[in-house]
């Protein structure tokens, strides 16, 4: 038997010396004049360990990383073709414990082979839910999607169900369904390791919200930063498309439904999904006043689904084991699995998906590993740059979208930063300001001014001057901007700058008694 060879292709890998080391492999398989099939599957997640080699035995799959090109002559010497002992030996991939804790359901695929392969998505059950999607009317679809609980996972957690139940009842010649992979926040890359590593699923996801509310066109705006994703998803759609996944008879139904590709040209505020729809239209990338919804009035005037990529991935797995399955794991009213993105100063980074309901603490401490430093955890910032900082003191939090409100926070798309106690929270408090002045489309005056005043007035209170009145000018500009702005850039500013000011006073005290402090 051929020995096949797992070396990550994603771009997280690739950003570690992937190719290097696939390179380095190549060349000693030709040395060594070994015959092997080498497989660049998506990676499982793990980036801590990344780049993750695996290789095929009589045993399974046996994980060796993080590889470098320096281990590899090595590791050809240890016998690794069949599982041999190395020090970048990690055993079977689904045992490494930072793997093994997890619930995958979304991420079920994801790393284990060719992300291009339709026979191989098909082989670990992808296509079951469309299959059973095209053999249901529209709305017992909308109904199964509904009872299993799935909320937007792009961050504002709207129902899902609800969503598609409106562009299936507003009437429309034409309806549309589009996926927002604008993935632009702070510690996020969850969209971005499901388009490639497993884009079927997205695929598939779109499809099933296609027959689902009556769409027979659905377009992926992909962020420019994330060209691997988009050369990716163009070889998949192609790929679906000869194998009738999409087309005028999905799967040999008479249901109509294809997608194509569209790639966004960097501008943050696109993430808001009127935004996003102004730059599918070839217009300037600024917000919409609401209403209309896009749901009755979007692409093009017409009724329009849109939702995060995560969301679309997850509803295969609903349409596949049903709704009672699906809405079994997580709390309250957040149900199903949530893919948590670890970055920042920590010591395992990577996407853990669990069900909802983990703690803010076992998260960084158990899962995370605490800080990479070894330095003590200060802060940790949920929901990326707009994101609320979280102290010590709210660790017992859940990780579910009301425990989080009722804290003052937001899960978002649910990247997690972590910060160890050299972090200086005025100056984290300034960049949100200072993000949301260079990122605002210009459009509603509380972002587009509030936030320059926010940057002023904070750079006021690091000089010393006026401290009070300062900080409760920032406080009134963050009222203003919450309440007043027309869109989550400027209303979500509010909550890492708040948070910094309630959690970590002693940051904002004036230069002279921050030092005697210290």
């Amino acid at each position: 038997m051929i020995p096949r060879i797992y070396i990550p292709g994603d771009s997280g890998a690739l950003a570690l010396g992937a190719e290097k080391v696939a390179k380095a492999i190549r060349a000693e398989l030709a040395e060594r004049g070994i015959e092997a099939k080498i497989v660049r599957n998506g990676s499982r997640g793990a980036y801590f360990l990344e780049p993750m080699v695996e290789v095929a035995t009589a045993e399974g799959r046996v994980a060796y990383g993080p590889v470098k090109p320096s281990d590899v002559k090595s590791l050809f010497d240890s016998g690794f073709l069949k599982g041999g002992h190395h020090k970048r030996w990690l055993g079977a991939p689904d045992k490494i414990p930072f793997l093994a804790k997890q619930t995958r359901l979304t991420f079920a695929r994801c790393g284990i082979n060719d992300p291009l392969s339709l026979d191989a998505y098909k082989s670990l059950g992808g296509l079951k839910g469309l299959q059973n999607a095209v053999a249901m009317a529209p709305l017992d679809i909308v109904k199964q999607v509904t009872e299993s609980g799935l909320r937007g996972r792009g961050g504002a957690g709207f129902p899902t169900g609800i969503k598609w139940k409106t562009v299936l009842d507003t009437a429309g010649e034409r309806k549309y369904i589009v996926c927002n992979a604008d993935e632009g926040d702070s510690a996020t890359f969850a969209d971005r390791m499901i388009m490639e590593g497993d884009p079927f699923v997205l695929i598939e996801g779109m499809a099933i919200a296609g027959i689902a509310t009556g769409a027979t066109k659905g377009f992926v705006y992909i962020r420019s930063e994330y060209p691997h994703a988009v050369a990716v998803m163009n070889k998949a759609v192609e790929v679906a498309r000869k194998a009738g996944v999409l087309g005028v008879n999905v799967l040999g139904s008479p249901n109509a439904f294809d997608m194509e590709i569209r790639v966004g040209a960097g501008a943050y505020v696109c993430g808001e999904e009127t935004s996003l729809l102004n730059s599918l239209e070839g217009k300037r990338g600024v917000v919409r006043a609401k209403p209309p919804l896009p749901a009755i009035q979007g692409l093009f005037g017409k009724p329009t689904v849109i939702n995060n990529v995560i969301s679309l991935a997850s509803v295969p797995i609903i349409m596949d084991k049903g709704a009672a399955f699906y809405k079994d794991f997580g709390m309250g009213r957040s149900r199903g699995t949530i893919p948590i993105q670890i970055a920042g100063n920590v010591k395992h980074g990577g996407l853990f998906e669990t069900a909802f309901g983990l703690t803010l603490g076992e998260i960084v401490d158990d899962i995370g590993g605490g800080t990479a430093t070894g330095r003590p955890v200060k802060a940790v910032q949920v929901g990326g740059p707009l994101g609320a900082y979280f102290p010590r003191a709210l660790f017992d939090t859940p990780f579910d979208y009301e425990e989080f409100a009722k804290r003052d926070g937001l899960i978002g798309h649910a990247g997690i930063t972590v910060f160890d106690d050299t972090a200086d929270m005025l100056k984290q408090a300034r960049f949100a300001m200072e993000f949301c002045a260079i990122e605002s489309c210009g459009k509603c005056t509380p972002c587009r001014i509030g936030s320059t005043r926010g940057v002023e007035t904070i750079d006021r209170l690091a000089a010393g001057i006026e401290p009070e009145k300062n900080l409760a000018l920032v406080t009134d500009l963050c009222n203003t901007m919450k309440f007043g702005s027309l869109c989550a850039l400027g209303g979500f500013t509010p909550y890492p700058v708040m948070s910094s000011i309630t959690h970590f006073p002693e940051d904002f005290k004036p230069a002279p008694a921050r030092v005697a402090a210290e």
